[in-house]
């Protein structure tokens, strides 16, 4: 049996319908607090594989602080990523924190066993950076 396919879209463009994700794919939510709204637009979610709380705060923080300084939305949030060194931070809740762990194997299992899988948060890749890019680096190794 083949590999299933990975792709990633951000729930709007679900929404919306002009996510470019395959019609027979599971939509997973990779998301720590999703909203009610969410749950609608995705068939699962994973909380799981939602960057940790303490993390969310910090990029939180750092990108408010850098919004009262006058930098946009989306610069805004890119930077704060870098300063609290996000993209290591989630990698290493990714590789030591049970929970995690555990959900990324079943998910790699799922994709072994032929499903496709769309991974979905809220953020739109082409303006802001986001751990399912991340996450879904790490399903295709």
């Amino acid at each position: 049996m083949a590999r299933g396919t990975l792709t990633d879209t951000y729930v709007a463009a679900l929404q919306h319908e002009f996510a470019d994700v395959p019609a027979d794919a599971t939509r997973v939510g990779v998301v720590r607090s999703p909203t009610s709204w969410f749950h609608a637009a995705v068939d699962e979610n994973v909380p799981e594989l939602g960057p940790p709380a303490e993390l969310l705060d910090a990029i939180r923080a750092a990108e408010e602080d850098l919004k009262m300084r006058g930098i946009c939305d989306e610069e805004a949030h890119n930077a704060a990523w870098d300063q609290v060194a996000f993209g290591d931070a989630y990698r290493e809740h990714l590789a030591t924190a049970d929970e995690a762990r555990t959900a990324l194997a079943a998910l790699s299992t799922r994709l072994d066993d032929g499903e496709d899988l769309a991974l979905v948060c809220y953020e739109n890749t082409e303006k802001k950076r986001c751990h399912r890019t991340i996450l879904r680096t790490e399903l295709e190794r």
